[in-house]
């Protein structure tokens, strides 16, 4: 990976943008189109319930292919097809579908997520979202962000865009919190014991099984707060910068990084009591 760390002007981080908004959309119309027309189970990845469509491989062919044409100096980072180096020190990470279980039965909170961000994505800690989009088809709702530009949504129907902001930071016992689960039985087995704890101390618990619109969820203050273990840098590098960018907070435990020991989403308040009580929990564990 190229180690040069580029100076991103506004006018330079509005064309990065462009590309992540019109590749992420035609992306997801390409899931859409394809999962109205069936979709099955291609392969496997951590478990026998982590599953791969080829839709999912369709719609990352079509990302790296349309990131080729706009933009062939950066490198790309996606789930299905790995790391492919560049010379720009950008590099685009991509989810082609996040949510591919909900894909899989019809449930429509699956979502294409493109960013483009400088550093090391591969490292927590090492790498700043500059660019990123999240598009969610079924649903018709795209919300995207640029460092600096503020986050955005639009319903797919030709609408105007809105500004999104974040909740104002409310009492743990009042908020609605949002969190997803890993695929390994060890590792939902400790995320069990944790929710089992926590629960009774928020206003709910809710999950949709696409980390990338929880997180858009709590930058348009559709959540409280968020939290969840596992997360891959495709998973959160565009929604993360959704949340920042409509004035949240997005960390790890104990003020580290976002990752995937732990990833941490809402107002500062919000998530400074989530850190308190998910450390005391040892959620970064799998062991009790």
């Amino acid at each position: 990976m190229s180690t040069v760390q580029p100076t991103i002007t506004p006018e330079e981080t509005r064309a990065l943008l462009d590309v992540a908004v019109r590749t992420a959309r035609g992306a997801a119309d390409l899931v859409l189109a394809r999962r109205r027309s069936g979709v099955d189970v291609a392969a496997t990845k951590s478990s026998p319930v982590d599953v791969v469509t080829e839709i999912d491989t369709a719609a990352e062919q079509y990302i790296r292919a349309a990131l080729r044409q706009a933009r062939p100096q950066d490198g790309v980072l996606g789930e299905e097809d790995g790391f492919q180096p560049g010379s720009s020190g950008l590099t685009w990470v991509v989810d082609p579908v996040d949510g591919t279980v909900n894909l899989l039965y019809g449930i429509p909170s699956y979502a294409v997520s493109v960013a483009v961000v400088t550093g090391d994505p591969t490292v927590p800690g090492r790498w700043s979202p500059v660019a990123g989009c999240v598009s969610a088809p079924a649903l018709r709702r795209t919300y995207w962000a640029g460092a600096g530009l503020g986050a955005w949504r639009s319903e797919d129907d030709g609408g105007p865009a809105r500004p999104v902001a974040v909740r104002p930071a409310v009492p743990l016992a009042v908020s609605l919190v949002g969190t997803g689960f890993g695929y390994r039985a060890e590792r939902r087995a400790a995320q069990g014991r944790v929710l089992a704890v926590l629960a009774p101390q928020v206003r709910d618990i809710r999950r949709a099984g696409c980390a990338s619109l929880d997180l858009c969820a709590v930058a348009s203050g559709e959540l409280d707060g968020y939290y969840e273990r596992g997360l891959n840098p495709w998973d959160l590098a565009a929604g993360a910068l959704v949340v920042t960018e409509a004035g949240g907070v997005v960390t790890g435990l104990r003020g580290g990084p976002a990752g995937e020991a732990m990833t941490l989403a809402g107002p500062a308040a919000t998530v400074a009591a989530l850190d308190a009580l998910l450390t005391d929990l040892r959620a970064d564990h799998d062991a009790s």
